[in-house]
């Protein structure tokens, strides 16, 4: 059934690290072997064996349109005809820039990026050289990409300085960043009362790198209030919730605004892509208007930006879009909801817009502590092993969140709650 993939897995780690350009693709935390993706189309993915799977991870949110989707692709195609990359400016850079500049009312300007690690950390850097100030306060389970100064766990205190989380990163990179826990209170205002150089909090609004946990209102109102009374900056990154959760992101849940948004993924629609955004103020400070240096030959790469224009278009002209998207992740983790129960499995499920999420667990989780704590990771493991075997791609990992396409079916879903039926007897 995977011998293809098991061979072509083998070949990858002689020459790959780890045989993977990403390690959560390594199947680390699912076990089995990786399937090795041959193309996609639609709603499916088919593997060099040949397997189909109903797709809910959608490259991790770009495809919202799902595999393959002509309008797009044709954009690209026709873009690709006319060059690759010019390392130089170009009009689609504006025509996109423009259409996420009209949707928001806290957006001036946008600066185009490769990657959401690379937006992110412009984008602290540019809070840093606006505020004068050298800390950053991020939370515990929020992912922000893999820069030196984000790669940090908390400490034993309740707020902290953090200390690396991976070799190769130095002390002194990471003793600027503190780290608190996601949706508390109190452990956030302690952060502020142990420094005064804290230059921006960054967070994700809903968190997706621990499973599905979005930050209450309160909390948000929090972040808010205290960068307004410190002079700090209030970063949102929304790298894999813009233009996912609604149309125009977390933003259009909440009732805060930010002072820097962060986008990624779904701007490209697929293509290498990310952005900042903020207020013509702001964004003022970045050269080379302003002295914050930000650069790459990449950035704003037509192929990427014809993409993301298509895509954007078709999202603005179409919001209902997000409301049938939200119904049918309500469906399919109501569904698995159901047959849990029915095999007296504890599961708690969530979603925002077309993003969903699922925890084995007796309690929901509201930070990256509960989630360790609560979750059965074993028994994730095999529904998850299994519902491969049965076609059904899932995020492979506890930690991941999965998203809806509009070519993602009713049958489909129906079709995907049976086979969980089936697995969960079992589990």
């Amino acid at each position: 059934m995977f011998e293809n993939s098991v061979k072509a897995y083998s070949e990858a780690k002689e020459v790959i690290p780890g045989g993977v350009d990403s390690p959560v693709r390594a199947f680390t935390s699912v076990g089995g072997t990786p399937p090795f993706i041959d193309r996609g189309e639609g709603a499916y993915l088919f593997d060099i064996d040949g397997n189909r799977y109903l797709d809910f991870v959608q490259s991790w949110g770009p495809l919202i349109f799902g595999h393959c989707n002509s309008d797009i692709e044709d954009a690209v195609i026709k873009t690709v005809k006319k060059g690759l990359s010019f390392g130089a400016p170009s009009v689609l850079e504006t025509e996109l820039a423009a259409e996420i500049v009209e949707m928001y009312d806290n957006i001036d300007k946008v600066r185009f990026v490769s990657s959401g690690t690379e937006a992110t950390m412009s984008a602290i850097r540019l809070a840093r050289g606006v505020t004068n100030k050298n800390n950053i306060l991020k939370f515990e389970g929020c992912y922000h990409g893999h820069s030196d100064s984000l790669l940090v766990q908390a400490g034993s205190g309740l707020a902290t300085f953090g200390t690396p989380s991976s070799p190769g990163v130095p002390a002194d990179f990471t003793k600027h960043t503190l780290v608190c826990e996601y949706n508390n209170i109190e452990n956030l205002r302690k952060c502020f009362e142990e420094s005064d150089d804290i230059a921006c909090i960054i967070i994700e609004p809903i968190a997706g790198n621990m499973g599905l946990v979005p930050a209450s209102s309160e909390f948000l109102k929090e972040c808010r209030e205290l960068c307004d009374k410190h002079g700090t900056l209030l970063i949102l990154d929304e790298v894999m919730s813009g233009f996912r959760a609604s149309l125009t992101g977390a933003h259009g849940l909440i009732d805060i605004s930010a002072d820097i948004i962060t986008f990624g993924k779904v701007i490209g629609a697929g293509m290498p892509v990310g952005a900042f955004a903020s207020t013509k103020e702001i964004m003022g400070h970045l050269s080379p208007d302003g002295a914050v240096y930000q650069a790459g030959t990449l950035s704003g790469n037509p192929v990427a930006m014809a993409a993301g224009l298509v895509s954007l278009k078709k999202l603005k002209a179409n919001p209902e879009i997000y409301e049938a998207l939200n119904k049918k992740a309500v469906k399919l983790v109501n569904g698995l909801k159901v047959v849990a129960n029915k095999n007296n499995i504890g599961l708690q499920v969530d979603t925002r817009g077309s993003m969903f999420g699922y925890f084995f667990a007796e309690e929901m989780p509201t930070n990256f502590k509960e989630v360790t704590k609560f979750c059965n990771f074993d028994r994730f493991s095999k529904f998850h092993h299994e519902m491969i075997k049965k076609g059904f791609y899932f995020a492979c990992s506890q930690y991941e969140v999965g998203f809806m396409s509009t070519v993602i079916t009713d049958e489909m879903i129906d079709e995907c709650i049976a086979s969980a039926d089936e697995v969960m007897k079992d589990l």
